[in-house]
Parts: structure tokens; C-alpha cells; sequence
């Protein structure tokens, strides 16, 4: 069990975490859970980018020992993969849960099981993939996971491209934020993403997530209990803007931040369509990114 308590269980007790789910609800009437404001009923089953209704849809659930450090732990980072996104990666690798659909619908009261069973197998917490467009049966599943015991951390795994309305309602419920920030530029977001104004999104979300939680604090394990951890994919040419980014989190975030510069990319899914990138990386590429985060004086993993 934790050597602290998770924020959702004051927000609990207080009786704001109810509230906080039927704003969500409202919000999913015209829904604006993310920045592209598709504004469809998908209470009445329509669907925006999504192409999520007000099911729960979740690929898999189990203990993960791939995140990093204070996450995975010694005994895992519980993990529940949901089911489709709000981005439009042309690269994803996670390509057939994120854009082509299946798994299995839960309910809320399966989800809140779910997170249970990840506690009892010792997992350190609960960590949400790709969990935007599904808050409003994530904040219900929670109410029957606290009813029933839950006391770990939560930890939102996500793309970065997140609306001030989604993350005002994770405040005093998401313990840790672990959002990708993957393009620094319009142009890059726009061709390989689909996303208008994702920069300036991810600028206003990290930043609202860092003033929620703080930077990453770890327990005397070397665990994450609180804060923000980013991820930043190094792409073929720089593509994803790296060194204007590690800048940036340290002049406007933190110097403190803690940034997983990752090396890992590979042309996935449609990214033979984009010559440019259809590609590994170099050696050099990914020294040149790791070079630039020393520079700016982030934490990096």
C-alpha cells in the first residue's frame, strides 16, 4: 500500500468526484473533451474523431513492466489500454487498438474490478493508455474503485492533446501525468497527426498538469507517487522539433521536468505513405536529442 494518499480519495470525501462526473456527461452532449471540439452527442451514440460513443472499451488490462523507472517499479505499473484516440497518428505502433477498433466493452463497475484486481497483484498504480476520450466512464468506474478500496496512484498516460475542460476535471484525481508531447511544429502535427493546433495544445496541457501536480516526486524505492513525467519520440529529421522543446520545458515548465527522450521510433502503420519519415533513426539523431535535453537541464531518463 502507499506511504501516502492518493489525491481522487480527498476529492472523494469531499463529494466532488460525483460533480465531476456529471460535468463530464454535459460535456459529452456537445463533446469537447479534447482540443478538436467535435462538439457530437455521443451520449446519443454519435461520433467524432474518436469514433467512441459513451462506451468503456478497453484492449487489455495487466501488470506492465516496460514504462520507465518510477513507474513500472518492481512489481509493475497496472495497465488498462482503452480502446481507439483522439489523435491520428500516421505512425503509430500501437496502430490496431488505437485506430482500428475491437476489444471488449466494459462497464464502470467492470472497470473499477479491473483496477482492484492491478492493486491486489501489487501493482504500484494504475496507468490509463490513451484514456481522453473515455473520462466520463473512467471518473464513474473510480467511484465504485474507491467504495471498494483502491489506494493507488493514477497515472494518465496520454497524447498530450488534451482541452482545459478535460484536465479541469482530472484535477485532485490524477496523481501522475505522463503525456507524450510529440510535435513542436503547426506543419509537423498537422501532416502526421491530423491534429490542428496541437502544439499550443500540449504547451497549455503540460503546463496546466504541472500545476496540478508538480514535478515528478519518487518515494525511497525510486517510485512515482505525484508530478509530471513527459514523453518525447526523437522522429527522422527532427521532425518533432526536439530542441525547441526541451528549451521550452525548461524555461516555461521546470528545469526539474522529468523527460523520457525515447529512441524506439520505426515506421509504423501509414508512414511509408510519408517518405520522410519512413525510416529508423540514426545514432546521431537520437545523440543530438539526448544532447539538447543535457543541455536544457532536464531530468532525463
Amino acid at each position: 500500500m502507499p506511504l501516502f494518499t492518493p489525491c481522487y480519495i480527498e476529492t472523494y470525501k469531499a463529494g466532488l468526484l460525483e460533480e465531476r462526473i456529471r460535468q463530464a456527461q454535459l460535456y459529452m452532449e456537445s463533446c469537447c473533451l479534447c482540443p478538436r471540439y467535435c462538439r457530437v452527442n455521443r451520449l446519443q451514440g454519435e461520433h467524432g474523431f474518436c469514433r467512441t460513443g459513451q462506451e468503456i472499451r478497453v484492449s487489455g488490462i495487466t501488470p506492465h513492466f516496460g514504462e520507465e523507472s518510477p513507474i513500472s517499479g518492481i512489481r509493475g505499473s497496472g495497465t488498462i489500454f482503452f480502446v481507439m484516440c483522439n489523435l491520428g497518428c500516421v505512425f503509430c505502433q500501437n496502430y490496431d487498438i488505437s485506430h482500428l477498433g475491437g476489444g471488449n466493452i466494459l462497464s464502470a463497475e467492470e472497470l473499477a474490478d479491473a483496477m482492484l484486481l492491478l492493486q491486489a497483484k501489487g501493482c504500484h498504480n494504475i496507468n490509463f493508455v490513451t484514456p481522453t476520450h473515455v473520462i466520463a466512464g473512467i471518473l464513474k468506474a473510480l467511484t465504485f474503485a474507491v467504495k471498494k478500496g483502491l489506494r493507488i496512484p493514477l497515472v494518465w498516460n496520454c497524447g498530450g492533446y488534451e482541452s482545459p475542460e478535460a484536465l479541469a476535471l482530472l484535477d485532485g484525481i490524477i496523481d501522475i501525468y505522463m503525456p507524450d508531447f510529440k510535435f513542436w511544429h503547426e506543419e509537423k502535427a498537422l501532416r502526421y497527426c491530423y491534429a490542428a493546433g496541437y502544439p499550443q495544445a500540449a504547451r497549455n496541457a503540460v503546463k496546466e498538469m504541472h500545476r496540478q501536480t508538480g514535478d515528478l516526486k519518487t518515494d525511497a524505492r525510486g517510485i512515482a507517487y505525484r508530478g509530471i513525467l513527459i514523453r518525447h519520440l526523437v522522429m527522422p529529421d527532427n521532425a518533432a522539433g526536439t530542441e525547441e522543446l526541451v528549451r521550452w520545458l525548461s524555461s516555461e515548465l521546470s528545469p526539474d521536468t522529468y523527460i523520457n527522450i525515447m529512441d524506439q521510433y520505426r515506421p509504423c502503420f501509414k508512414a511509408s505513405q510519408f517518405p520522410e519519415i519512413n525510416r529508423k533513426i540514426t545514432a546521431k539523431e537520437y545523440a543530438d536529442a539526448v544532447e539538447w535535453g543535457k543541455q536544457s537541464g532536464l531530468r532525463i531518463d
